[in-house]
């Protein structure tokens, strides 16, 4: 195995007394699309706020012999490891170029990013092709439909090199085609990264995930294939409220109903 992983170690987040992270163990592979679900509350988000520096964590969370929580968060991103929002922060503004551009400025030094530029870095060539957006680069990004913003924002990793990719809730209301876009867009660029998906879509993750980790109540409760996930009693519980047997789409169901107010 090279060091290109990301290792985490009895990952605690602790809130005045109340622990969102429990002592979380998981260890995330370059080339894996690999997915958290559980119930609003399990602490998905609050790993990957960890992680990139957002909020305050003990244990081990380690890239590139990094220790990723004693460094800061702008530091974290020269690192290669970038994160996207529930929400896309993109600037609405400026066009699809310019967000790209900016973007890529994170490993520009001051007195290049003051040159005159001249042409387009193919870099931002690159990942507008690979998003799908070579076509609306001169768009005001505020005019781009909402799977349009969440890809334009994963370009946005691409061109900061981002070798880790925390997507949180990338496909969340999306059409189906743009789900199934975004699922073939993560594939392709995933082979050479390390992706993590926060999902509720069952569907979705049936579909792309290659592994998927469980978590409830900020400890994880299951990690496997999407097959052993089904068919793990424990997870079937938590997300519908009693043991038995479940379909697909059961399972789908008691995730959405799991869904109640509270930070992912």
């Amino acid at each position: 195995m090279n060091d290109d992983y990301l290792e985490i170690r009895g990952l605690t987040v602790d809130f005045d007394g109340f622990k969102a992270i429990d002592g979380v163990d998981l260890t995330l592979l370059e080339g894996q699309l690999h997915f958290l679900i559980g119930p609003n509350g399990a602490g998905k988000t609050t790993l990957v706020d960890a992680v990139t520096g957002l909020v305050p964590a003990t244990g081990l969370a380690r890239y590139r012999h990094q220790d990723l929580l004693r460094t800061k968060s702008h530091r974290i991103v020269r690192a290669g490891i970038g994160r996207t929002f529930q929400t896309a922060t993109v600037f609405e503004g400026l066009s699809v170029l310019q967000n790209l551009d900016i973007a890529g400025g994170v490993h520009r030094t001051a007195w290049k990013m003051a040159l005159a530029r001249r042409g387009t870095p193919s870099y931002v060539e690159e990942a507008l092709e690979t998003v799908g957006l070579s076509g609306l680069r001169d768009k005001p990004a505020g005019v781009l439909a909402h799977g349009q913003k969440q890809w334009l924002e994963i370009g946005m990793l691409l061109v900061q090199d981002a070798r880790v990719m925390l997507l949180d809730e990338p496909v969340a209301g999306m059409s189906a085609e743009e789900r199934e876009e975004t699922g073939e867009l993560l594939g392709r660029i995933g082979r050479e990264r390390t992706i993590v998906v926060i999902e509720h879509d069952m569907d979705f993750v049936r579909s792309y995930a290659d592994v998927v980790t469980v978590m409830h109540a900020g400890k994880v409760l299951a990690e496997g294939s999407v097959a052993e996930i089904q068919a793990n009693a424990r997870v079937q519980e938590v997300y519908l409220g009693r043991q038995h047997k479940t379909s697909g789409a059961e399972m789908s169901s008691g995730a959405e109903s799991s869904q109640e107010a509270g930070h992912a």
